[in-house]
């Protein structure tokens, strides 16, 4: 049967390795606020033929806690060459993940890369949170758009002939 002695200093071991246990895992943990907002996740061209339209965006997965109402903002290069293309919209309570596009867009060319920024910006005061610089180029080029759509309406229908 062990002394009272001996179950007092494998006590103390215990609570010693306890405590150093402890330290070294809180020292090692990664700061949550070192990592970036946002990840890209996806993004590119869609072109949807059925309806002669293509458009381009992206799918950014949230990484650390924002505030509610923070407003994301993409800024596409119009592949037409006019001004740029801004889209914001807000995000809303607890989406894991936020999807921006553009409108359609007209003039893309194949391989051609368009520059997309992304930036996160405070609800409150307007400051910008964090800035993401991408660039997206597609596949295939507008020639392989249909002159009109193919389709029309919900159930995707014959269009009238010309």
């Amino acid at each position: 049967m062990p002394s009272n002695r001996t179950l007092f200093i494998s006590a103390a071991f215990l609570a010693l390795f306890i405590v150093v246990a402890s330290v070294v895992v809180i020292t090692n943990r990664p700061d949550p606020n070192a990592r970036p907002y946002l990840q890209i996740q996806g993004g590119g061209f869609i072109f949807n033929y059925r309806v002669a339209e293509m458009f381009y965006g992206f799918t950014a997965r949230i990484m650390r806690p924002i505030s509610v109402g923070t407003i994301i903002e993409a800024t596409f290069e119009d592949p037409a060459g006019g001004d740029p293309i801004i889209v914001a919209q807000r995000i809303g309570s607890r989406v894991p993940t936020v999807m921006v596009r553009s409108p359609a867009v007209h003039g893309v060319e194949k391989d051609k890369p368009y520059d997309v920024t992304i930036r996160l910006i405070d609800r409150d005061d307007g400051t910008e949170m964090a800035r993401y610089e991408r660039t997206f180029s597609s596949n295939i080029g507008e020639e392989v758009m249909p002159k009109r759509p193919l389709t029309i309406g919900p159930g995707y229908h014959k269009p009238p002939p010309e």
